[in-house]
């Protein structure tokens, strides 16, 4: 073998011998990064359970969050009713109701003027139970807001006609117009004597927040099949296709003899 073969073999195991120290030397920075890059990540979940764990059982900040404060008046179990109508009334509707329902506004035109005479005549107390299922259904708050706007009222002793202007001014299913608190109030102004201060203050503060949540917790556990839920006395008379405003007036009559 010639002297030129032997130095040109001599350089190409030189030049082979000095890409694999490079070669270690890359692979060797490579492991130093991901070891790097794992103990990063392990100290960044570490970082966000600390987070959690800080946060946990913390209030959320959700309008509905604080004490529950039922309405004045209020009766029945939990305090959950709110009552219209004189106490010794012989007969007892009960009504579970969202002001954002539609069919609880067909029922409340079709009845309304009837429950009005037997409430004024003194024969029927009716037991208001607000619930908020339409919020749960559609997505929004203004079952809530409206329901506890209601309760506004009833500290103000104008339930009764807030509740009727609400349901005058329901707006459609899906249009959760009801969450707008401007909305609530201007609607308090066709109240006489209900639009003040303390009412304003009512309503934007979510005074009965909670106490509509749970009221609506309670229509949840009752085992109802939805709004409105009608019961005079006991009996279910809004799933009766017989039952018209003459024959609840005439049942109600018939009861107070």
């Amino acid at each position: 073998m010639s002297e030129k073969n032997r130095q040109g073999k001599r350089g190409a195991r030189e030049k082979l011998a000095a890409e694999r120290e490079k070669q270690k030397s890359r692979d060797k920075r490579r492991r130093a990064l991901i070891v790097g890059a794992s103990v990063v990540c392990v100290l960044g979940l570490a970082a966000v359970i600390g987070v959690v764990a800080a946060n946990a059982g913390k209030d959320d900040g959700s309008e509905s969050a604080g004490p529950v404060v039922a309405p004045s008046g209020a009766q029945g179990k939990d305090g959950l009713a709110i009552p219209v109508g004189k106490e010794s009334a012989k007969s007892t509707l009960t009504v579970w109701e969202d002001f954002r329902c539609p069919a609880c506004k067909a029922f409340e035109l079709a009845y309304r003027d009837t429950i009005h005479q037997l409430t004024d005549a003194g024969q029927l107390k009716v037991e208001y139970h607000l619930a908020t299922i339409i919020d749960g259904n559609m997505g929004g708050t203004g079952s809530r807001k409206a329901a506890n706007a209601a309760a506004c009222a009833q500290d103000a002793g104008k339930f009764p006609t807030y509740h009727d202007v609400l349901y005058d001014n329901q707006p459609p299913e899906t249009d959760d117009a009801f969450a707008d608190e401007d909305k609530l109030l201007d609607l308090a102004g066709k109240v006489d004597g209900l639009d003040t201060t303390l009412f304003q203050e009512c309503v934007k503060n979510g005074k009965h927040n909670s106490w509509v949540e749970k009221s609506n917790k309670a229509f949840q556990n009752g085992g109802f099949s939805g709004t409105p839920t009608v019961l005079l006395d006991g009996k279910n008379i809004y799933q009766d296709r017989s039952m018209t405003p003459a024959k609840l007036k005439q049942m109600v009559q018939e009861a107070n003899k």
